[in-house]
């Protein structure tokens, strides 16, 4: 998270008291902003208006003096809070909210030199709730490390839907986690703000200390004994949880109504993580799956894919594709859904036209919750209740149902304990027209409280009650151009002419004596009398406590409502849920039938065989820009053959080639359809892409240790049910180490690790492997040449390239072309000088260990010994601390003790066990 410097503390001595209590909250919050209630205005003072107006575009204002120097403010009208707030927390800052807790009347009342002001939130990036500040498509995640027990715990929360999981896992898996949840906020011990894994979320962090006592922490905020009916937690997820429970506890503050803001949170999932496919950060990164490669949300697989309506299955189709299962039961009854809704377009038309529009009800209940909410979030599950009832009715219709969808349509209709309906209850309550915030007031239909319908009445009626006071007062005292006028010191009062005024001083009417009609003088002037009288004074206190009193009932009326609604909140949250579910699948229906896709066979062997498959992603880019069409492609990585070599060019489609493959996976194990004809694939465990390169400049690791890094998480964590893309290894360094690195990857992935996997490569040398490692199969893009030009064809087929074709592409990538002749005639050279070397495949034999020990022996028989002159001189030297000239003079010298003596070397031969003890590579 991003913080500011601490700043010396500014001395309160002297200052209004107003400007007092603006210290005060500062001093609980010196790292943010403080947004200061001041009347119809969010105040900030000192260096936050400062930096305010940098950030906001605000004009800097002055108001009044401290110690003598004038008081830079900065400020936000209050209903335009949401708006500014969303600017400061999306750059990472915190902002402490202090608002007024009384009116200037009740703060005179009580002789109090200003109103009472209180903190009574702290905003962060991590405990949003505002639809200013949200995402449709994605979850602010609050994750919180903790260590217990030796071990790393995670808990992560969302607090605008009450989401809560965690799991333990080993300190390796964490960037791993990062990468799945991209969260928004993290909270961590101080001594782990250093740790390399999380500089990806270094401007996100905010230190914290683990509460003792965790678990019994935890069982207290869900009320409970102990947290055994949720599950087994591990130490360090209880530790977690309660890192979470007590930093919303210190930011939340209270409600509108002065109480405790208690966040409505589910029970938490232990093992959060377990039965989902795992990708690491540079998987995550290549595949492109939530974001792309350059941040935006548009190119990537979640926007290539969604089709759903509401942000709830928006944000539900994300958290399946960022973690798919690997439970074949469970995938497959996601498939059999889709399948379901495929074979039925009316239904899914219903169904999607009942989405379309549908409120977010999740999030409407956690602001209700937090007693943070407006007029439109009652709205919200009033409209959101009756869509999931109308898409109950439309399922009815269906039968039989698949299982989730017969789920789905169970949740729809929540079961209220007590027989009141909040649906019923809010579609009799809520007036036609609502207004934009609880205090306009007008919420509450007509007809719905008879109270508040007479206090409405008489406050919208002044005018008539007035006119009914003034006909019956002139009636009384027997003067007709008795006018009832309101004075801002009297309140109401009768005006009469000044003769009529004079008469009624003489002597009021017998009959009124004793009654509410008695007139009694206020006021002379000039030209008239001013009287007023028991009832009038009664009609005037009654229509200025009307307008309060109203209020104060319909706040009555809106508790009500919102205590009904949270009662009922689990049955709600199930009815969201089904609602999102119903939507993701729906989405996939509308996917799969807009073009050719097909739902993928799931095995529990080895298999992977995809006939005319796309990359969804790069297809639907070629759509928005009416390109060419996409070009598919087979691939089968079954039994016998479970290893691809890949060669050709670039730009021919190698690694789009990779990617969709990979993202094939990802699709079929989220539930989703696959873009392909046909597909049968199993269940992948881990899945790993290193396609691309990049250098990680913040960490200190150049791009070739960053491709090496990602190399050795793959070697090492791959399993046998695991599927590896892999582009160009060891291209990063020189050509020789390289081809060695390569060589040793394809080895270990062939014969230790066993996996499904593509390896794009332009070392063709590694082609001679194919007569070697028996499941390994060649494969090359497709390039054809026609009048000395390059057509890439993006078709991939059996056998190796015949050539690189790099020089057509520096061709097409504009260098200039006296470069790329010259270029060839280098090739041409290297070619033919390379053409008398044997294939490197004869020269190293494919199954090989470690040498055991090396020791010298002597050369050939036949040869002269070394001369021990030489061998001295060579023994003293170290090349390391050479200067140029002095490693040239003692070239010198070894070459004239060479001279003394005939040719001689020394040989080093390695001492191996036999060849045929030999059985892999490890």
């Amino acid at each position: 998270m991003q913080t500011d410097a601490p700043r010396p503390p500014r001395s309160a001595a002297g200052a209004t008291p107003a400007m007092a209590q603006w210290f005060a909250a500062k001093a609980q919050h010196p790292d943010g902003f403080v947004l200061f209630r001041m009347g119809d205005f969010y105040e900030m003072f000192f260096e936050d208006a400062q930096r305010a107006a940098e950030i906001l575009g605000l004009a800097v204002a002055h108001r009044g003096e401290h110690q003598g120097e004038p008081i830079p403010m900065a400020g936000v009208p209050v209903h335009a809070l949401e708006g500014y707030l969303a600017r400061l927390i999306r750059q990472g800052h915190r902002v402490a909210i202090c608002e007024q807790r009384e009116t200037p009347e009740q703060a005179k009342a009580r002789r109090a030199p200003t109103i009472r002001r209180e903190i009574v939130r702290v905003v962060t990036p991590g405990t949003v709730t505002e639809e200013a500040l949200l995402e449709n498509g994605r979850q602010p995640w609050l994750l919180a490390l903790a260590e217990a027990n030796g071990e790393l715990g995670a808990a992560w929360a969302d607090l605008s839907t009450g989401a809560l999981a965690c799991e333990t896992l080993p300190p390796a898996e964490l960037p791993a986690l990062l990468a799945r949840l991209d969260p928004a906020e993290v909270l961590a011990p101080d001594n782990w703000l250093g740790r390399p894994a999380l500089y990806p979320v270094a401007d996100r962090l905010t230190p914290v200390e683990a509460p003792r006592d965790a678990a019994a922490r935890v069982a207290a905020f869900f009320g409970v004994a102990s947290l055994d009916g949720f599950g087994s937690f591990a130490p360090a997820e209880a530790a977690a949880c309660a890192v979470v429970l007590e930093y919303l506890r210190r930011t939340q503050g209270t409600g509108m109504a002065g109480e405790d803001a208690v966040p409505r949170l589910r029970p938490p999932e232990p093992q959060g993580g377990r039965g989902t496919l795992r990708m690491d950060a540079a998987t995550r990164r290549s595949l492109e799956i939530l974001r792309s490669e350059r941040g935006d949300t548009r190119n990537c697989l979640h926007a290539a894919v969604d089709r759903t309506l509401t942000a709830a299955g928006c944000r539900e189709l994300a958290s399946r594709l960022g973690a798919p299962l690997t439970d074949g039961a469970a995938i497959a009854a996601r498939h059999d859904a889709v399948g379901f809704l495929l074979d039925a377009p009316p239904l899914r038309t219903a169904l999607r036209g009942c989405l379309k529009g549908a409120p977010d009800m999740a999030r409407a209940l956690a602001r209700l919750a937090l007693d943070r909410f407006a007029p439109r979030d009652l709205a919200a599950l009033r409209d959101g209740l009756a869509r999931a009832d109308a898409m109950a009715a439309a399922l009815d219709e269906a039968a039989p149902l698949p299982a989730l969808l017969r789920d789905a349509r169970a949740a729809l209709r929540p079961e209220v304990s007590g027989g009141t309906s909040p649906r019923a209850e809010l579609e009799r309550a809520l007036a036609a027209e609502l207004p934009a915030r609880l205090e306009d007031g007008n919420l509450v239909a007509p007809g719905y409280d008879g109270e508040l319908d007479a206090l409405k009445q008489l406050r919208d009626d002044a005018r008539g009650a007035i006119a009914a006071m003034q006909m019956q007062l002139a009636q009384d005292w027997g003067v007709a151009s008795l006018k009832i006028r309101h004075h801002q010191q009297f309140g109401f009062l009768a005006e009469l002419p000044a003769a009529a005024g004079e008469k009624l001083l003489r002597g009021a009417p017998a009959a009124l004596e004793g009654t509410p009609h008695a007139p009694v003088h206020r006021q002379t002037m000039a030209n008239a009398h001013r009287f007023t009288c028991a009832a009038l004074a009664e009609l005037d206190r009654r229509l200025a406590a009307a307008g309060e009193q109203a209020q104060k009932r319909e706040a009555v009326v809106v508790r009500h409502l919102r205590a009904l609604c949270l009662g009922a909140g689990a049955a709600i949250d199930a009815a969201a849920a089904a609602l999102a579910e119903i939507d993701v699948q729906a989405g996939a229906a509308e996917l799969a039938a807009g073009g050719v896709w097909c739902r993928p066979e799931l095995t529990d062997r080895a298999d992977f065989a995809i006939r005319q498959a796309r990359h969804p992603v790069v297809e639907a880019a070629l759509g928005r820009t009416r390109g060419p069409a996409f070009v598919p492609n087979d691939a089968d990585l079954s039994a016998g053959q479970r290893l691809c070599l890949l060669t050709g060019p670039n730009m021919a489609g190698k690694s789009t080639f990779l990617r969709q493959n990979a993202i094939l996976v990802v699709l079929a194990q989220a539930g989703l359809f696959v873009p392909a004809s046909a597909a049968r694939l199993g269940l992948v465990d881990r899945l790993f892409s290193r396609v691309g390169a990049a250098d990680d400049i913040a960490g200190g690791r150049s791009t070739f240790m960053v491709e090496m890094t990602e190399t050795a998480a793959i070697l090492n964590q791959a399993t046998a049910r695991s599927l590896v893309v892999l582009d160009e290894v060891g291209r990063g360094t020189a050509t020789w180490d390289g081809l060695a690195i390569a060589w040793a990857v394809l080895e270990a992935l062939h014969d230790r690790i066993r996996c499904r996997a593509i390896f794009a490569t332009h070392f063709h040398e590694l082609t001679a492997l194919s007569g070697k490692l028996p499941e390994l199969r060649l494969a090359h893009m497709q390039v054809r040449e026609h009048r000395g030009e390059v057509v890439f064809q993006h078709l991939v087929a059996p056998g190796a390239a015949e050539k690189s074709w790099g020089l057509h592409v520096a061709r097409l990538g504009g260098v200039p072309r006296a470069v790329v002749a010259r270029a060839g005639a280098v090739l041409a050279a290297l070619e033919q000088r390379a053409a008398g070397l044997e294939p490197l495949a004869e020269e190293l034999p494919l199954f090989s260990a470690p040498p055991t020990s090396v020791r010298p022996v002597g050369p050939p028989s036949g040869l002269p010994a070394v001369e021990p002159a030489l061998l001295a001189e060579l023994d003293r030297l170290d090349p390391d601390s050479l200067s140029p000239r002095d490693a040239l003079a003692a070239l010198y010298r070894l070459k004239m003790l060479h001279q003394r003596n005939e040719p001689a070397f020394c040989h080093h031969e390695a001492v191996a066990p036999a060849r045929d003890t030999i059985t892999s590579v490890e």
